[in-house]
């Protein structure tokens, strides 16, 4: 599902309500200590939970005085957060 790499996480594979708990926590204490990368290429299927996560990560970088960088957010993920009117809010490269 991740792979991990300095300040990097490449995800893949399925980011749903089954897989995003255990994923969101351990990006949350990667955010606590460090500035992050997250590259979503390898991501295949994403649900609302995915955007949840996002947007959680990216209070935690801002409360942590950490910065959070993504990249290739599925077109699915950008859609889903269009139509919640939170697009404006994820994070950019």
């Amino acid at each position: 599902m991740t792979a991990q790499a300095d300040d990097s996480l490449m995800l893949n594979g399925r980011l749903t309500m089954d897989t995003v708990p255990a994923l969101y926590s351990s990006g949350l204490q990667r955010l606590a200590t460090e500035d992050l990368l997250v590259d979503f290429s390898g991501v295949e299927v994403v649900d609302s939970a995915a955007v949840s996560m996002l947007l959680g990560w990216a209070r935690a970088a801002e409360r942590n005085k950490r910065r959070l960088r993504v990249r290739d957010l599925p077109d699915a993920l950008l859609s889903l957060a269009n139509l919640y009117g939170v697009a404006e809010m994820l994070p950019g490269e």
